[in-house]
This record gives C-alpha cells, structure tokens and sequence, in this order.
C-alpha cells in the first residue's frame, strides 16, 4: 500500500511539471503572437533596441553564434534606421565576465558609434533587464533582440510589467546545443510565472539613467 501511495505522488508531480511546462509555453507563445519580427521591412521603429546578453565564447574557445546572431540583428536593426540606440543588457557580475563589454566593442568594430551604445551591467536575468530598461533607463517602448525563444519569454515579461516591446528575432541554431538551451528555455518559461507569483525584484536597480 505504501508503495502504491509514493507511485501515485510521484505520477501527480510528473504530471503537475508536465502541465506546468505545457500552460507556460502556450500562454507565452500566445502573448507574442503579432509582436515578433524576422525582417526589418514591416518593424516598427522605436528609440532603444534591447540587446539581450549571452556568453561571447563557449567553454571549447568556439565564438557563441547566439551572441554572434544577435549582435549581427542589433547592427541590422540600427542600419535600417529602425533603432536610434542600442542598450546591450548582460552579465557582468564576476571578475572576467563582462557580456555587454565584449558586445559594445564588436558593435564599434562593425561600425555602431560608441555613443549610440548604452551598457547595463545588472542584467543578470532576462527579469532583470526587462525591468531595469524601464526603471532605470526610462523606457516604455522598446525592441528586444535576442532568438524567437527568448525574444517570446522577454516580450511576455514586458507585457507584465507595463512596457510597450516588440521581438527582432535573431537567427536560431540547431545542433546538440540548440537542443539543450531549449531544454532550459522551457524550465524557464515556468520560472517565469513564478517569479511573477512571487513578486521577485531585479538583483540590482540603482540611479536613472538617461539615453539620448
């Protein structure tokens, strides 16, 4: 009998994640319908592109292609004039690693001027630079640069927090490691309504600062 108990608590938890995952990805899939871009021609312009950081190389010394996809999406939004500013929004909270460092000075090497690039060093979680391209740098209105998945997560969380977004999305990647990232995109797309829940805060807020 005991045993008859733990198999059916363990097949209502597999059930309870499997639900979990399924409703996530629907509802933020169906938030971003309309609101996603593959081709700069019918995108609407906004003041600030918001780059989302990634790792620029991965642990075998190989360049990341999402960091090299979307660098190369923030540069052909700019040059289509559909942006005016570009916010890159990553990681920087370890000694060494510094992603929207390494973005901004591949932006200046591909020809971005140096002054049309804001950084914001506390976007440790999509959460956080979702918020902070609001509370801290003012906008309400905005394009988010990052894949179609992530791109979708983002828009979602803007919706919740009161900001105006539309998604360019980057070119994806397939492979062995494409399927691991959507692996976790899909735990994270859960992670998302519970932060919401839970009324979790960025890492970091800070003074205002303003892009022109």
């Amino acid at each position: 009998m005991k045993r008859k108990k733990v198999a059916i608590v363990f097949l209502l938890g597999c059930l309870l994640i499997i639900t979990s995952i399924y409703v996530s990805n629907k509802v933020i899939i169906n938030n971003a319908e309309g609101k996603l871009f593959n081709s700069t021609e019918n995108i609407s312009k906004n003041k600030v592109g918001l780059l989302l950081g990634t790792v620029k190389y991965l642990s075998d010394g190989r360049v990341n292609l999402y960091y090299q996809f979307r660098l190369n999406a923030a540069v052909e939004l700019y040059k289509a004039k559909k942006i005016d500013f570009i916010l890159v929004s990553g990681d920087n909270g370890s000694e060494g690693y510094d992603e929207p460092t390494d973005f901004k000075n591949d932006l200046i090497e591909v020809g971005i001027p140096e002054n049309k690039i804001f950084l914001d060093y506390a976007g440790f979680r999509t959460l956080d630079s979702v918020v902070r391209v609001k509370e801290i740098f003012g906008q309400t209105s905005v394009t988010i640069i990052s894949q179609k998945f992530h791109n979708e997560r983002a828009l979602y969380l803007a919706n919740h927090y009161d900001i105006y977004a539309i998604g360019y999305n980057a070119r994806g990647i397939s492979g062995k490691y494409a399927v691991k990232v959507q692996l976790r995109e899909y735990l994270a797309r859960v992670k998302v309504f519970v932060d919401i829940l839970f009324n979790i805060k960025p890492k970091f807020l800070g003074r205002p600062i303003e892009i022109k």
